[in-house]
């Protein structure tokens, strides 16, 4: 008798590291439920063989229904969780208000909790395995990216606690921490820049249009410290097929670099090279 697929839910499925991860989870066996918020994303997904799911992490209908459609689908039984949707909220902190922060904390951090434990009756039934995908820049924090940074350190600090008070239930929890990749992740950034700060009126607009310019410049194919999305998703893959899963996982080498800087060099030194990417201040007014 054949035994059934292992079943996973891998959030954030429209492109990039969550797409990469359905795709060849799928291809290795995993029976796999793949979220995404359009409907034309959703087609896509299940024209691709994936079981599409419809979820927006910031809100909690959705979480909540997306969750109890997983587990009826799957006979109350769900082997693994991959949470990997989230997006960038760039903006120097004076410029950002509280609505801007709470939605990057909805998505980035809020939803993945509210969803996480939806699903937690499920994965203790199969002792499964959660895959939470953080951010280098959730170990060290970045000028003109405080919010985002902001939600995944506290993304990692959930991930270390929900590591051990989810051990004695047989579920084990990894963070992944891919790095530069190459995805829609940077025009997405860009976007919700656009859509949040009024650059014409911060004194950091030149440096706004600088950063956005940068960022479309951006390379746009792999190269020796950006790397393909297929690179995270075998990550997470090893992540939920391991017998010993690590704690983290880094994917590129600028990840394994900020690892050992985090590591090794002390805070006053990052602090000063960090320093020089902000503007002079103004001068000021007589």
């Amino acid at each position: 008798m054949t035994a059934p697929a292992r079943t996973v839910l891998v959030t954030g499925c429209s492109s990039g590291i969550g797409a990469a991860t359905a795709h060849l989870l799928a291809e290795r066996g995993w029976r796999v439920f793949a979220t995404a918020r359009t409907a034309a994303d959703l087609g896509a997904l299940g024209r691709d063989g994936l079981f599409p799911v419809p979820l927006d992490l910031a809100n909690p209908a959705s979480v909540a229904s997306a969750a109890a459609a997983v587990l009826g689908a799957s006979g109350g039984r769900l082997d693994a969780l991959v949470n990997n949707a989230g997006y960038c909220q760039a903006g120097a902190i004076e410029d950002l208000g509280r609505d801007a922060l709470r939605a990057q904390f909805e998505t980035n951090l809020f939803g993945v909790h509210e969803l996480t434990r939806a699903l937690l009756p499920g994965l203790a039934a199969a002792r499964g395995r959660i895959v939470n995908v953080s951010s280098v820049f959730g170990r060290i924090a970045v000028p003109m990216t405080a919010a985002y940074c902001a939600s995944k350190f506290a993304l990692e600090a959930l991930s270390d606690a929900m590591r051990i008070e989810l051990a004695p239930r047989g579920i084990r929890v990894s963070i992944v921490e891919p790095g530069a990749i190459v995805s829609r992740f940077r025009k997405n950034a860009v976007e919700a820049l656009d859509r949040n700060v009024d650059a014409s009126a911060s004194a950091y607009g030149p440096l706004y249009a600088k950063e956005i310019e940068r960022r479309r410049r951006q390379v746009k194919k792999p190269d020796f410290w950006t790397r393909p999305p297929e690179e995270a998703a075998r990550a997470i893959a090893r992540a939920l097929e391991s017998a010993r899963p690590r704690r983290r996982y880094f994917v590129t080498p600028s990840a394994r670099l900020v690892d050992l800087t985090v590591r090794f060099v002390p805070q006053s030194l990052t602090d000063r090279i960090l320093r020089k990417r902000m503007p002079k201040p103004p001068k000021p007014t007589p």
